[in-house]
């Protein structure tokens, strides 16, 4: 008889949920804002705008807010990034912007906190209401962007700033892409990303078709011939597979499924195992695993295969791991999955040894089993370039080739984001995004016919 994991809906009160899945981190109050400004030097050839990706003025925004010019604030932030709310509370401004905050040098440890600064002035603007711009006449050109995630959604809002009409066309059935789906629930609460993609197509001139996949209903030559130029903002479709044996029992599953999930279902809703391995050093495994010890899992182990320095998640999401109640263990490589009356039982692992590099060597004869009804695979995402295969678009390790540009090797395509080389940063997504649109705003005017 084969035994059934013990991965359960409801663990948790309706009560208990809300408090779990609420803002992790609560909003400034306006005289919090204020004398959090204040403390700023808005330094000439700030090195915190530098460190930022979307090149935010931001002495500039705090000085605003320093002044009580809340409108102006905002613009400031959402002229360079559309989607500074989000950006605000889920990039990590601890190793971007604040790392090189000035006050570090005089107050070790205690920069400005421009995320939080950044977040007030953004919230002030959507709670406000108002489109803070307006679209320049309108060209009569139209433009496809497939993938409604951060950098299609950064395209389409500055080509509709310029006056051309957008097609926004997604896999999915609404836009947003990873923050509508990706990011765990307490980092965007209170329907923030829907709020915020809202916001953003308010300026007019956007259109949205959802459930439309490019190399299933849509193909890149009839994209082509339809529209003036394309942008492909597609993300990373794909998961990696481990590769291990037992990877297809139950109770096995993608960590990017779970926090879907997560974020698009009733929290009650979403079964959870009493005891959860999270496999992975990411900031995606970090989500996963205090998702879960949220949703009342009793254990959670988080395990990653080399150490704290070489982990992808930040010290900041690292900590806040920890403090969740997730035990981190590390250089642990996953062997197998073991059964236990042909259900999950739990996962294997060879204890690993750091080399000089930073790497390590794993023996396979010392392992050690970790108790499991869940695991959640959180070993990385993957560019699914099959929707493109066959087309003349250059893909070269993994990822689609663009040039300076944004680019692509075939003629009047263009993309950004996670499916190119890049930072796999939210912030950088959104970057990639506005500036090709702008790329592709002057090219059409320079040829009058395409781009």
């Amino acid at each position: 008889m084969t035994r059934i994991p013990d991965i359960a809906s409801a663990r948790l009160s309706d009560a208990e949920l809300a408090v779990n899945f609420a803002d992790a981190h609560p909003p400034f109050t306006a005289g919090q804002a204020t004398v959090e400004a204040d403390r700023c030097f808005f330094c000439y050839d700030a090195p915190c705008v530098e460190a930022c990706p979307t090149g935010i003025d931001i002495p500039k925004f705090i000085k605003a807010i320093a002044t009580g010019n809340m409108q102006g604030s905002a613009k400031t932030i959402l002229e360079s990034n559309i989607l500074g709310g989000s950006c605000a509370r889920v990039c990590p401004t601890e190793i971007l912007c604040e790392q090189k905050c000035v006050h570090n040098a005089r107050e070790e440890g205690n920069p400005i906190r421009i995320g939080a600064l950044q977040r007030h002035a953004t919230d002030w603007q959507m709670e406000h209401g108002g489109q803070p711009f307006t679209r320049a006449p309108l060209t009569g050109r139209r433009i496809a962007v497939v993938g409604a995630g951060p950098a299609g959604l950064a395209c389409a809002h500055r080509l509709a700033m310029h006056g051309h009409d957008v097609m926004l066309l997604d896999a999915r059935s609404q836009p947003g892409g990873l923050n509508e789906y990706g990011v765990a629930a307490y980092k965007l609460a209170d329907e923030f990303a829907r709020r915020e993609v809202d916001f953003l197509m308010d300026i007019g001139g956007i259109t949205f078709e959802g459930n439309r996949r490019l190399g299933a209903d849509l193909s890149l030559v009839e994209l082509r011939r339809d529209y003036d130029a394309v942008f492909l903002g597609m993300g990373l479709a794909g998961v990696r597979a481990m590769g291990v044996e037992g990877e297809e029992l139950e109770g096995v599953q993608d960590a990017v499924t779970f926090i879907e999930a997560v974020r698009s279902r009733d929290k009650k809703d979403v079964p959870v195992g009493r005891r959860v391995v999270v496999i992975g050093g990411g900031n995606t495994a970090v989500d996963a695993a205090v998702q879960a010890r949220r949703l009342g899992a009793d254990e959670v182990t988080l395990v990653y295969r080399r150490g704290h320095e070489q982990m992808s998640a930040t010290p900041v999401e690292r900590e806040w791991a920890q403090t969740n109640g997730v035990t981190v263990r590390l250089w642990s490589s996953p062997v197998r999955m073991v059964p236990e009356d042909g259900a999950l039982g739990g996962v294997e692992f060879a204890r690993g040894v750091a080399t000089a590099d930073g790497r390590a060597t794993y023996d396979a004869e010392d392992t050690f089993v970790v108790p499991a009804d869940m695991v959640l695979k959180a070993v990385g995402q993957i560019f699914v370039s099959d929707p493109i295969s066959g087309e003349a678009v250059l893909v070269k390790n993994g990822r689609i080739v663009v040039d300076s540009a944004y680019r692509t090797t075939m003629e009047g395509v263009y993309a950004g984001g996670d499916c190119t080389a890049g930072e796999d940063l939210t912030v950088a997504a959104v970057r990639d995004g506005r500036d090709a649109a702008e790329a592709i705003s002057k090219a059409l005017s320079a040829t009058g016919v395409a781009a």
